[in-house]
């Protein structure tokens, strides 16, 4: 009787984080969905459905460093494949564009995949620049949307320089995301 009980509770709180951070996603909480996913990971590397969801959310997150596992693991599914290229292309634009706007590094040779993610589109835009002298501040206008503009600039901190894009809608500050 005990281990029926044990199995229960098991499976019930099982079930239970992969539906909570469904529901925190679901309802645009992507922080902490990432985080309770992050908490819970080592339970769950082979449900690629959870691997899924808690990478989505730490994407709009914009916890990118978090994607590295779930883009190893995220295989034995077309779908999941499917993800895990997705999160790639994303994870590999934010390591050269970071890499570019430190070491003076040359995109222009990159012919990538690109994604509708504000880091994919700011990455296309800064690599057209081609071999250009570095400058402190990018701005970018969105090439389907002219009321969108980017904004591209390193923020120095005590520790790493952060890469920040600021997002702007006209001339009202969207989202500002912060990436190192």
């Amino acid at each position: 009787m005990k281990i029926l009980l044990i199995l229960f509770l098991s499976l019930n709180i099982y079930a239970s984080v992969k539906q909570d951070i469904l529901n925190l996603f679901q309802n645009k909480k992507y922080e902490d969905a990432c985080n309770i996913g992050f908490d819970n990971f080592a339970r769950y590397t082979k449900d690629e459905e959870y691997l899924s969801i808690y990478a989505f959310s730490c994407l709009k997150a914009d916890y990118i460093d978090r994607l590295a596992l779930p883009i190893a693991m995220l295989k034995f599914s077309q779908e999941s494949r499917s993800n895990s290229a997705y999160f790639s292309v994303i994870f590999m634009q934010k390591k050269l564009l970071y890499h570019a706007l430190l070491d003076d590094y040359d995109l222009s040779e990159f012919n990538l995949p690109t994604t509708d993610y504000v880091l994919s589109k700011v990455f296309e835009l800064y690599a057209k620049l081609g071999k250009h002298n570095k400058r402190t501040l990018y701005i970018f206008d969105d090439t389907s949307n002219e009321k969108i503009s980017y904004k591209l600039y390193l923020e120095k901190d005590y520790k790493i320089p952060k890469m920040v894009i600021e997002e702007y809608y006209d001339t009202i500050l969207i989202k500002r995301h912060i990436y190192w």
